[in-house]
Formats: C-alpha cells, sequence, structure tokens
C-alpha cells in the first residue's frame, strides 16, 4: 500500500456537501510517537500513517465557526463554539489519509449531544479563548461525560508565517477525510478546504491531561511541532 503525495488541496472532491464549519485561530501542536503505541487506536483496515518511519499525535485547540448541515447557511449561535481535539493519523488499503479523533472537547452541548449521536467521541467542557497581541490561551475543563475535570491550558506566540510549508506541515496538517468506526464498520468521511494558512508559533504553556484522559498516557516534553493557523473554511462530503 502506498499512500497519496501529501498536497496542499484535497485530492479528491469530497461530493455533496453533508455539512460544512469554519475553523478558526487554530493552534497545531504535535508529538512524535512510536507507531506501535497508536497502531492499537486506529479503527479497523487502517494503520498509522507515517512520516519518516513515526507516527504523530495531535493537540489541537480551535474556534469552530458558523456549523452549516446540507449546504445550509452556518449557525451563528449553535453552530459556533470552541474545541479541543486529541487526534492520530491514520492510512487505509485505498491510500486515503485521514484522521483518527480520539476525543473532541466543545463547549456546545447541543453539537456535543447531535455528533455522540453520529458516533464521534465529543464531550461537553467549560471553555475559553482570549487573544493578546500575538499570544492565544485556551482552557478547557471537562463537564460529561468525563473523565470530568480533564482539560488544561495551552498558550502559545504566534511567529512568522510559512512562505513554503515544508514535508512535516503538510503531512500535519494536510489531512482530507477522517476515518471513523460505526457499528463495528469503518467509515472515511472526505473533505474539501483551501490550503492552510500556516505560522510558526511558539508554546508558552501546556498545562494538561486531555492526551492522558484521550488513552494516550506516558506523552512526556515538549511537542515536537507548533503551528498556527487563522483558519479555513472546510466542507464534508457523505462517508464511503
Amino acid at each position: 500500500m502506498q499512500p497519496e503525495d501529501v498536497t496542499d488541496t484535497a485530492p479528491r472532491a469530497a461530493g455533496r456537501t453533508l455539512f460544512s464549519q469554519g475553523w478558526r485561530d487554530v493552534a497545531f501542536l504535535h508529538w512524535s510517537v512510536d507507531p506501535a503505541l497508536v497502531a492499537p487506536l486506529l479503527p479497523p483496515g487502517t494503520e498509522p500513517d507515517l512520516h519518516e518511519g513515526r507516527s504523530w499525535v495531535g493537540l489541537v485547540p480551535f474556534r469552530m465557526r458558523r456549523l452549516g448541515l446540507l449546504g445550509s447557511p452556518g449557525l451563528p449561535w449553535v453552530g459556533s463554539f470552541l474545541e479541543t481535539n486529541v487526534r492520530l493519523y491514520s492510512v487505509d488499503a485505498r491510500g486515503r489519509r485521514g484522521v483518527v479523533f480520539r476525543s473532541l472537547d466543545a463547549d456546545r452541548l447541543l453539537p456535543v449531544l447531535v455528533a455522540r449521536a453520529a458516533g464521534l467521541p465529543y464531550l461537553w467542557s467549560r471553555m475559553r479563548f482570549t487573544r493578546d497581541g500575538d499570544r492565544l490561551t485556551y482552557t478547557s475543563r471537562r463537564r460529561w461525560p468525563g473523565p470530568r475535570g480533564a482539560g488544561g491550558r495551552i498558550e502559545v506566540r504566534v511567529g512568522p508565517r510559512l512562505a513554503d510549508p515544508g514535508p512535516l506541515e503538510r503531512f500535519l496538517t494536510g489531512r482530507w477525510g477522517l476515518h471513523e468506526t460505526v457499528l463495528g464498520r469503518t467509515y472515511y468521511w472526505p473533505n474539501e478546504h483551501p490550503a492552510w494558512p500556516l505560522y510558526r508559533a511558539e508554546l508558552l504553556t501546556w498545562d494538561g491531561d486531555l492526551l492522558a484522559a484521550a488513552g494516550l498516557p506516558g506523552i512526556g516534553g515538549p511537542p515536537d511541532s507548533v503551528l498556527f493557523s487563522p483558519g479555513v473554511d472546510v466542507r464534508f462530503g457523505p462517508p464511503t
């Protein structure tokens, strides 16, 4: 199996729009790990997607903006909320690279309930985002279903823009779908969005236990990659 080359645009059209989202003020924190650590956590029919022989664990806080369904205009209140996800990177037998979410904390209960009904591991949390010049702070504390109180504080300083992101940056952010298990079957949800505008970033604070709560204990030390993006608009097609 040979995965497709990483590109700056989706390698295939996502089809008709199932739902759309705006992702804003996105911080990408990534740790390089042994593929054997994450392989048991991936859906059947997928395996760890590798960059130079290593797999990666991501911690990604951001602002969700105006979630919309079936091509409708995004919802301004219920569809806009804060989110922090813990993610792994997968590839299937057809070479489709994807994201596997271990947890998705959000501060709006209704979207959490709807997403959980669809099989996504959303959790309801108390969250806050603040900006002070080039310093961004994301905080979260889990409410339900648990472990109650899981969360933490992430503070980053945004640096210069990357005029030409390298292979690692494209690998970590150029993800055109997600793999998800529903009722014992693995599905791939394709998406489309423009190339990420990426910036270097410096991690000032990371104090939390979201990685351990997502079944990834023992990942310590500073992340191996810290990036920031002001965001992109994205649309998801039907799962296959």
